[in-house]
Protein backbone atom coordinates (compact mmCIF):
# COMPACT_ATOMS: atom_id res chain seq x y z
CA UNK A 1 0.00 0.00 0.00
CA UNK A 2 1.17 3.35 -0.83
CA UNK A 3 0.06 6.96 0.61
CA UNK A 4 -0.07 9.36 -2.18
CA UNK A 5 1.94 12.83 -1.66
CA UNK A 6 -1.23 14.48 -1.11
CA UNK A 7 -2.45 12.32 1.16
CA UNK A 8 0.33 11.88 3.28
CA UNK A 9 0.54 15.55 3.85
CA UNK A 10 -3.01 16.03 5.32
CA UNK A 11 -1.99 13.09 7.66
CA UNK A 12 1.07 15.45 8.98
CA UNK A 13 -0.66 18.79 9.54
CA UNK A 14 -3.35 16.69 11.34
CA UNK A 15 -1.12 14.88 13.59
CA UNK A 16 1.72 17.98 13.97
CA UNK A 17 -0.73 19.81 15.62
CA UNK A 18 -2.73 17.48 17.92
CA UNK A 19 1.28 16.43 19.25
CA UNK A 20 1.98 19.66 20.21
CA UNK A 21 -1.61 19.80 21.60
CA UNK A 22 -0.10 17.25 24.75
CA UNK A 23 -0.30 19.19 28.21
CA UNK A 24 2.42 19.37 30.73
CA UNK A 25 -0.35 18.25 33.42
CA UNK A 26 -1.82 14.72 34.12
CA UNK A 27 -5.07 14.72 31.56
CA UNK A 28 -8.11 14.05 33.02
CA UNK A 29 -9.17 10.48 30.60
CA UNK A 30 -12.55 10.51 32.64
CA UNK A 31 -13.63 13.89 31.49
CA UNK A 32 -11.93 13.34 28.04
CA UNK A 33 -14.41 9.83 27.81
CA UNK A 34 -17.17 12.05 29.04
CA UNK A 35 -16.39 14.55 26.47
CA UNK A 36 -16.46 11.85 23.40
CA UNK A 37 -19.88 10.15 24.49
CA UNK A 38 -21.69 13.85 24.83
CA UNK A 39 -20.10 14.88 22.02
CA UNK A 40 -20.54 12.00 19.63
CA UNK A 41 -22.60 9.91 21.68
CA UNK A 42 -19.85 6.83 21.64
CA UNK A 43 -18.94 4.34 24.70
CA UNK A 44 -15.08 4.90 24.90
CA UNK A 45 -14.03 0.90 26.23
CA UNK A 46 -10.78 2.00 26.73
CA UNK A 47 -8.14 4.13 26.41
CA UNK A 48 -3.89 4.26 26.77
CA UNK A 49 -1.35 5.59 24.91
CA UNK A 50 -0.90 6.20 21.37
CA UNK A 51 2.02 4.86 19.56
CA UNK A 52 2.13 8.91 18.75
CA UNK A 53 3.42 10.98 21.22
CA UNK A 54 1.06 13.57 22.43
CA UNK A 55 -2.17 11.67 21.21
CA UNK A 56 -4.76 8.77 23.18
CA UNK A 57 -6.02 5.27 21.78
CA UNK A 58 -9.65 5.20 22.66
CA UNK A 59 -11.06 1.97 21.87
CA UNK A 60 -14.90 2.70 21.45
CA UNK A 61 -18.10 1.21 20.08
CA UNK A 62 -17.59 2.23 16.84
CA UNK A 63 -14.03 2.21 15.88
CA UNK A 64 -10.33 3.39 17.17
CA UNK A 65 -10.72 7.02 17.91
CA UNK A 66 -7.06 9.23 18.28
CA UNK A 67 -7.45 12.62 20.91
CA UNK A 68 -4.93 14.94 21.94
CA UNK A 69 -3.75 15.15 25.35
CA UNK A 70 -5.93 17.68 26.40
CA UNK A 71 -9.19 16.61 24.57
CA UNK A 72 -9.05 19.48 22.46
CA UNK A 73 -8.50 17.24 18.99
CA UNK A 74 -9.62 13.87 17.48
CA UNK A 75 -9.00 12.14 14.18
CA UNK A 76 -10.62 8.94 13.17
CA UNK A 77 -8.90 6.72 10.30
CA UNK A 78 -5.91 4.05 10.09
CA UNK A 79 -2.22 4.84 11.80
CA UNK A 80 0.44 3.02 9.45
CA UNK A 81 4.25 2.40 10.43
CA UNK A 82 6.06 3.49 8.09
CA UNK A 83 9.35 1.94 8.76
CA UNK A 84 7.24 -1.41 9.54
CA UNK A 85 6.04 -2.41 5.83
CA UNK A 86 3.14 0.16 6.50
CA UNK A 87 2.04 -2.11 9.06
CA UNK A 88 -1.79 -0.79 9.89
CA UNK A 89 -1.20 0.11 13.62
CA UNK A 90 -4.81 0.31 14.44
CA UNK A 91 -5.43 -2.87 13.26
CA UNK A 92 -3.13 -4.12 15.40
CA UNK A 93 -4.66 -2.44 18.29
CA UNK A 94 -8.07 -3.45 17.89
CA UNK A 95 -6.66 -7.61 17.49
CA UNK A 96 -6.99 -8.27 21.04
CA UNK A 97 -10.37 -6.35 22.14
CA UNK A 98 -12.14 -8.04 18.99
CA UNK A 99 -11.76 -11.40 20.57
CA UNK A 100 -12.34 -10.58 24.30
CA UNK A 101 -15.66 -8.78 22.82
CA UNK A 102 -17.01 -11.62 20.52
CA UNK A 103 -16.79 -14.54 23.72
CA UNK A 104 -20.27 -13.07 24.83
CA UNK A 105 -21.88 -13.95 21.59
CA UNK A 106 -20.16 -16.96 21.15
CA UNK A 107 -23.69 -18.99 22.13
CA UNK A 108 -25.30 -17.14 19.59
CA UNK A 109 -22.74 -17.63 16.33
CA UNK A 110 -24.61 -20.19 13.70
CA UNK A 111 -21.29 -22.38 13.41
CA UNK A 112 -20.43 -24.74 10.26
CA UNK A 113 -17.95 -26.78 12.04
CA UNK A 114 -15.12 -28.43 9.84
CA UNK A 115 -14.58 -32.32 10.69
CA UNK A 116 -11.14 -31.78 10.72
CA UNK A 117 -10.66 -28.20 12.37
CA UNK A 118 -7.42 -26.48 12.30
CA UNK A 119 -8.73 -23.17 12.06
CA UNK A 120 -11.82 -20.80 13.41
CA UNK A 121 -12.84 -17.81 11.55
CA UNK A 122 -15.91 -15.33 12.32
CA UNK A 123 -17.61 -14.00 9.51
CA UNK A 124 -20.05 -10.94 9.95
CA UNK A 125 -22.49 -11.64 7.23
CA UNK A 126 -25.51 -10.46 5.40
CA UNK A 127 -28.09 -12.68 3.48
CA UNK A 128 -28.83 -10.40 0.67
CA UNK A 129 -24.56 -10.29 0.11
CA UNK A 130 -23.76 -11.58 -3.26
CA UNK A 131 -19.99 -12.75 -1.73
CA UNK A 132 -21.71 -13.27 1.10
CA UNK A 133 -23.72 -16.17 -0.70
CA UNK A 134 -20.63 -16.96 -2.64
CA UNK A 135 -18.99 -17.49 0.22
CA UNK A 136 -21.52 -19.96 1.68
CA UNK A 137 -22.23 -21.41 -1.68
CA UNK A 138 -18.44 -22.76 -0.57
CA UNK A 139 -18.86 -23.67 2.65
CA UNK A 140 -18.03 -27.64 2.30
CA UNK A 141 -14.94 -26.69 0.50
CA UNK A 142 -14.02 -24.19 3.46
CA UNK A 143 -14.99 -27.19 6.07
CA UNK A 144 -12.60 -30.07 4.17
CA UNK A 145 -9.62 -27.47 4.35
CA UNK A 146 -9.95 -28.14 8.03
CA UNK A 147 -11.60 -23.88 8.34
CA UNK A 148 -14.75 -24.02 10.93
CA UNK A 149 -16.84 -20.79 9.89
CA UNK A 150 -18.81 -18.83 12.59
CA UNK A 151 -21.14 -16.41 11.70
CA UNK A 152 -22.47 -13.28 12.99
CA UNK A 153 -25.42 -11.11 12.08
CA UNK A 154 -24.46 -7.76 9.88
CA UNK A 155 -27.73 -6.64 8.54
CA UNK A 156 -26.38 -4.11 6.32
CA UNK A 157 -29.61 -1.75 6.72
CA UNK A 158 -29.03 -1.61 10.04
CA UNK A 159 -31.40 -2.33 13.30
CA UNK A 160 -34.34 -2.46 12.96
CA UNK A 161 -35.33 -3.49 9.44
CA UNK A 162 -36.61 -5.96 7.23
CA UNK A 163 -33.16 -6.76 6.31
CA UNK A 164 -33.04 -7.03 10.31
CA UNK A 165 -36.01 -9.36 10.76
CA UNK A 166 -34.91 -11.59 8.15
CA UNK A 167 -31.68 -12.69 9.74
CA UNK A 168 -33.56 -12.65 13.13
CA UNK A 169 -35.93 -15.37 11.55
CA UNK A 170 -32.89 -17.57 10.10
CA UNK A 171 -31.37 -16.98 13.95
CA UNK A 172 -34.62 -18.12 15.37
CA UNK A 173 -35.58 -20.99 12.95
CA UNK A 174 -35.98 -25.09 14.36
CA UNK A 175 -32.60 -25.72 11.93
CA UNK A 176 -30.73 -21.94 11.55
CA UNK A 177 -28.05 -23.45 9.68
CA UNK A 178 -30.06 -25.03 6.99
CA UNK A 179 -32.36 -21.73 7.72
CA UNK A 180 -29.08 -19.74 6.45
CA UNK A 181 -28.62 -22.46 3.04
CA UNK A 182 -31.75 -21.96 2.16
CA UNK A 183 -31.43 -17.63 2.96
CA UNK A 184 -28.50 -17.55 0.81
CA UNK A 185 -30.00 -19.29 -2.08
CA UNK A 186 -32.71 -16.67 -2.28
CA UNK A 187 -35.52 -18.70 -0.60
CA UNK A 188 -37.38 -17.04 1.94
CA UNK A 189 -37.18 -17.83 5.72
CA UNK A 190 -40.66 -17.92 7.65
CA UNK A 191 -40.54 -15.28 10.42
CA UNK A 192 -39.60 -16.27 13.93
CA UNK A 193 -38.71 -14.09 17.09
CA UNK A 194 -36.29 -15.65 19.72
CA UNK A 195 -33.79 -13.82 21.92
CA UNK A 196 -30.88 -13.95 18.66
CA UNK A 197 -29.19 -10.67 19.63
CA UNK A 198 -29.17 -9.57 16.23
CA UNK A 199 -28.96 -5.84 17.56
CA UNK A 200 -26.10 -6.74 19.84
CA UNK A 201 -24.11 -8.43 17.02
CA UNK A 202 -24.55 -5.61 14.25
CA UNK A 203 -23.60 -3.23 17.06
CA UNK A 204 -20.24 -5.19 17.85
CA UNK A 205 -19.74 -5.37 14.02
CA UNK A 206 -19.85 -1.79 13.97
CA UNK A 207 -17.56 -1.63 16.63
CA UNK A 208 -15.01 -4.00 15.20
CA UNK A 209 -15.66 -1.08 11.87
CA UNK A 210 -16.88 -3.30 9.79
CA UNK A 211 -18.49 -1.23 6.99
CA UNK A 212 -19.62 -4.18 4.54
CA UNK A 213 -20.19 -7.92 4.19
CA UNK A 214 -18.68 -10.06 4.51
CA UNK A 215 -16.06 -9.29 7.11
CA UNK A 216 -13.94 -12.13 8.41
CA UNK A 217 -12.37 -11.83 11.57
CA UNK A 218 -9.11 -14.37 11.88
CA UNK A 219 -7.84 -16.05 14.84
CA UNK A 220 -5.46 -13.39 15.94
CA UNK A 221 -8.37 -10.68 15.91
CA UNK A 222 -7.04 -9.05 12.54
CA UNK A 223 -9.90 -8.65 10.14
CA UNK A 224 -10.02 -9.03 6.56
CA UNK A 225 -12.64 -7.00 4.59
CA UNK A 226 -14.19 -8.95 1.57
CA UNK A 227 -14.68 -12.22 0.60
CA UNK A 228 -11.88 -14.83 0.69
CA UNK A 229 -11.59 -17.91 -1.83
CA UNK A 230 -11.01 -21.52 0.45
CA UNK A 231 -7.39 -21.93 -0.81
CA UNK A 232 -6.19 -18.17 -0.48
CA UNK A 233 -8.16 -17.96 3.11
CA UNK A 234 -6.25 -21.07 4.51
CA UNK A 235 -2.81 -19.52 3.01
CA UNK A 236 -3.60 -16.55 5.04
CA UNK A 237 -4.28 -18.06 8.36
CA UNK A 238 -1.65 -20.76 8.34
CA UNK A 239 1.11 -17.38 7.12
CA UNK A 240 -0.24 -16.17 10.75
CA UNK A 241 0.85 -18.85 12.21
Amino acid sequence: MKLTRALSLVFALVVAPLASAATATTPDTAAIKQKLSEMLDVEVISMQDSPIEGLYQAMTNRGVLYISRDGSKMFHGNLYDLDKGMKNLTEAALAGPRLAMMKPLEDHMLVYKAKDEKHVVTVFTDVSCGYCRKLHSQMAEYNKLGITVRYLAFPRAGVPSANADEMQAIWCAKDPLKAMTEAKAGKKVSAATCDAKIAEQYELGTSFGVNGTPAIVLEDGNMIPGYQPPADLLRTLEARQ
